[in-house]
């Protein structure tokens, strides 16, 4: 009698199966995170311009530029942010950065960054938006992506 030396059809196909059902949870899964952290990163980048921001409104410039008086968030491009610098500065290809507006007695500042580029799809047609409020001097997170991608602290616009 001779031992088996491999394995059965069957003994694959199941292993295959197996792997197959790993897969079909596993890649959602993946692209969620993906997707998560994709808002996470947005969420910091255009944060990170809150800063300059504040820095405008203390010096009351409120018109955003490179002139005299004039206030320039410098923000540096993103992959996953669509939109032109407001500074004539120059961008790499297939970035972008956040648009700024500069706060005033009358309105607030707001820095929205709309999702596009290497951004995952699902993200598309979707923005983060940080406004500061005039009177109390806070900053407010809220963005419009679907609601299991938002980071905690950052609300869905209304």
């Amino acid at each position: 009698m001779k031992a088996q030396k491999g394995f059965t059809l069957i003994e694959l196909m199941i292993v295959v199966a197996i792997i197959g059902i790993l897969a079909a949870i596993a890649i959602p899964q993946y692209q969620n995170y993906v997707a998560r952290s994709q808002v996470a990163r947005v969420v910091s980048e255009a944060g990170s311009l809150k800063t300059a921001v504040e820095t405008c409104t203390l010096e009351s410039k409120t018109t955003v530029g490179t002139g005299s008086g004039e206030c320039d968030p410098t923000a540096t491009g993103s992959n996953l942010i669509t939109g032109a610098s407001q500074v004539n500065a120059q961008l790499a290809a297939g970035t972008g950065v956040p648009f700024v507006t500069v706060g005033t007695a009358a309105a607030d500042a707001t820095i929205v960054a709309n999702f596009g580029g290497n951004a995952s799809p699902v993200l598309t047609g979707t923005n983060v938006t940080w406004t500061r409020n005039r009177q109390t001097g806070t900053w407010v997170c809220t963005t419009t992506a679907p609601a299991n991608l938002r980071p905690s602290g950052c609300s869905a616009s209304s």
